[in-house]
Order: C-alpha cells, then sequence, then structure tokens
C-alpha cells in the first residue's frame, strides 16, 4: 500500500494544487503565459533530478512532469524519501538512508500538519512573544542572532506516530514504518533566553506554539497544529528556536526560516514555521491538544476497549529505542562476516547498551556504543556479526536506557499508534 501511495506523490500534487506543486517540487513559478518560466534554480532543480541538461526546456508547458519522473516521488532538496501523503505532505526515510551520524538534511524526515507558507523570507520573518510576561517581543531572525547566545547542537526528532505502520489492528494516521526519525545539528538561540527577556509571569504553566502553515481544508477551519510544552521543558538549554540546519538555511520542509526544536519529546512540539509562542496559566488547548491526539492511554488498552478521553495522558519524554543502518532488509551475501551498525536513542534519557541476536533472541551480543556528542542526540552503535552458515537470518536490535528500561518484543497497542519502539529487525541471508 505504502508503494502505491508513493507512485501517485506527484500526479496527487498537481491534481490538488498545480502551481503550489511546481513551486515545492521544482522551484518553478508559473508565468501567465504559461511557458518560458523553468529557468535558474527551477531549471537546475529538475536537470538534477532527470540525471542531464534539457535543451528544449523553454517549451515546456506549465505543471508539466517529465515522463521520467512521472512515477516519482520527488521533493527538491530531499534525497530518498518515501511520500506516505501529500496533503499534507509526509515523508519518512528508509532505515538504510539514516545511515549517517549526523542526518543530512536532505534525507530529514518530513512531517506536516498544514499546507507551508509560500513566503519564508528570513530577512522579513517575525516571532512574536507574548501572553503571560512582562514584555511581549516581536523579534526578527537577525534580531535573535544579535540578542542571544547562538548555539548548535545535534538533536533528536521523532514522530510521535514512527511505527504506526505495525500495529494491529491497524491504526488511523500517517502509516510511518522506521524513518520518521533524524539527528541534525540545528543552530539557534534558547528559548529560555528569550522567554527570560520577556520576563516569565507568576502562575504561568505551558507555552503555547503557532505557525505559518495553513489547514489542508482552508484558513477558516483554524490552525493545522497549535501545541505546547510545560515551562519546565521550555526552560531546559537543548530546546531551541531554529533558523539553521546543518550550517544551512532550514530546508523549507522542515520550518524554514524558523522553526522549534523541542528534543527528546515528539516531533508535533517542535513547531515548523514558528510565528508565535505565547505563554498560559493552564495546559494549552490548542489543535491536537486536545481529545487524544498526541495522547496515550494512562493505562494498558485492549484493541476495541472503550476509550475515556478524560483517562488519556499527553505523550511528554519519547521512549528508549534502536534502529538498525546497515545492512538493510534483504542483504544477500556470501560473506559469513557482516558490519552492522546503527543508531539509538531514549527521549531525555542516554542509553546505556544495545544488544544484538542472530539467533531470533536465544542469544544476545553487546554491540560498540557511543556516547552521545551533547545531550539529546542519537547514540551510533556498531558490531561484527559472524554467521554460523548459509540460511536466512534476521538482525534484531534491542536498546537498553540509563534507567534499565529496554526495548520490548511487541507493541504496546494504543488507539492513535504512537510510541512503537518494539525491536527493529532486518533479514539477511548467507548465501
Amino acid at each position: 500500500m505504502r508503494k502505491t501511495a508513493a507512485s501517485r506523490g506527484l500526479h496527487e500534487l498537481y491534481r490538488e494544487d498545480p502551481d503550489k506543486a511546481d513551486r515545492l517540487l521544482f522551484g518553478r513559478v508559473t508565468h501567465p503565459d504559461r511557458r518560458g518560466f523553468l529557468k535558474g534554480a527551477g531549471l537546475g532543480a529538475m536537470a538534477a533530478l532527470l540525471g542531464a541538461a534539457i535543451p528544449f526546456h523553454r517549451n515546456m508547458p506549465a505543471h508539466f512532469i517529465p515522463v521520467a519522473l512521472a512515477d516519482q516521488p520527488t521533493i527538491q532538496g530531499k534525497d530518498g524519501l518515501v511520500v506516505l501523503n501529500d496533503r499534507p505532505l509526509n515523508a519518512e526515510t528508509p532505515a538504510h538512508l539514516l545511515d549517517d551520524p549526523i542526518t543530512p538534511s536532505e534525507r530529514h524526515f518530513i512531517r506536516n500538519n498544514g499546507i507551508p507558507p509560500v513566503n519564508v523570507d528570513a530577512s522579513t520573518w517575525t516571532l512574536t512573544v507574548d501572553g503571560l510576561v512582562e514584555t511581549p517581543l516581536t523579534l526578527g531572525i537577525d534580531d535573535l542572532k544579535r540578542r542571544f547566545a547562538v548555539v548548535t547542537a545535534a538533536l533528536t526528532l521523532e514522530c510521535a506516530g514512527n511505527g504506526r505502520a505495525f500495529f494491529d489492528p491497524p491504526a488511523d494516521g500517517a502509516q510511518w514504518t522506521y524513518g520518521a526519525v533524524a539527528c541534525s545539528k540545528w543552530t539557534g538561540v534558547r528559548l529560555a533566553d528569550v522567554l527570560k527577556a520577556a520576563g516569565v509571569k507568576e502562575g504561568v504553566v505551558y507555552t503555547a506554539h503557532e505557525g505559518a502553515d495553513t489547514h489542508p481544508a482552508g484558513a477558516a477551519s483554524g490552525l493545522p497544529i497549535s501545541r505546547g510544552v510545560p515551562l519546565a521543558k521550555a526552560m531546559e538549554p537543548h530546546t531551541l528556536l531554529a533558523f539553521a540546519q546543518n550550517g544551512q538555511a532550514i530546508h523549507p520542509m522542515n520550518g524554514a526560516p524558523l522553526r522549534l526544536v523541542v528534543p527528546g519529546w515528539p516531533g508535533s512540539c517542535s513547531q515548523k514555521w514558528l510565528t508565535r509562542i505565547w505563554l498560559r496559566d493552564r495546559v494549552h488547548d490548542g489543535a491536537k491538544m486536545t481529545g487524544t491526539a498526541y495522547r496515550v492511554p494512562a493505562r494498558p488498552l485492549a484493541p476495541g476497549a472503550p476509550l475515556d478521553e478524560s483517562d488519556f495522558v499527553i505523550i511528554g519524554a519519547m521512549p528508549v529505542k534502536s534502529l538498525i543502518t546497515h545492512p538493510a532488509t534483504g542483504h544477500s551475501s556470501a560473506a559469513r562476516v557482516v558490519e552492522t551498525r546503527g543508531h539509538a536513542w531514549a527521549g531525555e534519557r542516554t542509553v546505556k547498551s544495545v544488544g544484538l541476536s542472530t539467533d531470533f533472541g536465544a542469544t544476545w551480543i553487546d554491540a560498540a556504543l557511543d556516547e552521545p556528542v551533547n545531550a539529546h542526540a542519537w547514540q551510533n552503535w556498531r558490531a561484527s556479526i559472524a554467521f554460523p552458515g548459509p540460511g536466512y537470518y534476521e538482525i534484531w536490535a534491542r536498546a537498553t536506557d540509563s534507567e534499565g528500561i529496554g526495548q520490548p518484543h511487541a507493541i504496546a497497542w494504543n488507539p492513535k499508534g504512537y510510541l512503537n519502539n518494539a525491536l527493529h529487525r532486518v533479514a539477511v541471508t548467507v548465501t
């Protein structure tokens, strides 16, 4: 099913909003005469995707999809992502493409709740900080750089629904497998520094975030998402107002020119295209903060059991998890020794160990595990695995966090398909 959705991606984008699809995919703007519009960066982007120059590009009509791309979901500035939905756009990265210790921007997953803004000019962008503050602020990105300490950190972001595709019975929502996670280097200023400059009033308990994206059903339907975090998390020194990703401008689909990065918590807390933060004396009740959105049952719930929304709790720190990035599942080779590597992370904790099994969990070996490069960065691990002979094998990875909590074998079911941190497995054939 995922393959079918991906192969329809370009056509659905163009059917919904052809002008926007031109801009999103190829960086091109439709001219009134419908011709001669593909030039400069747009022409370069399409030529790069095709792997060759386009001699007769001036004859291309608006909204034209080259046949070489017609069955491929392509997003300018992204490499190898699999499109799950296109309105809003959601795309994940296959596990083997997440092999880098630091995730390149072109391989960072995309999780949108709304339709991204068209104007993302960093020179004119402003952020409002208000609500229960002593001095409301309106800050441009240059103001942030000038007034506050600029910091860079490798920070793990993961969608709460990562792994939803494996729920049984199925849960509604984007059917993420393993690739809604990344660890890029983010540059920005500490949210705590900005809030201190505004002056946090007595009684503040929660932030509220707003972005410039619009609801897929239209602006009249309200904000597509407006979440917040407890004040203590907002004041944590690795919660950033970020304006750069891996030393460059943030990719437009990852929130350019300004976004929150709230590491260790669901990616939904890290508002993209950020325009406003306001402080409240109660838990924020914005879009996707109420009901069962980004909440899980307070106690185990059997599939199909009656739901009581008052018995759900907001997701905070993400659970311990690991990912095998090499070899890719389906690997086949005559080699008896296979170099295996990947990443592990644990919300607000660190990872203590990563165990690997090739005999369906009967025995385990310890992988070599790196310390995180900074708090909230994933930890890289590696091991050489020797197989006893030809045949079909599975490599299982199991991480254990600093509190001794390990990954489970089975999924803890919940109706929204959140927090699947079951073991990652890849298939290997020794010939």
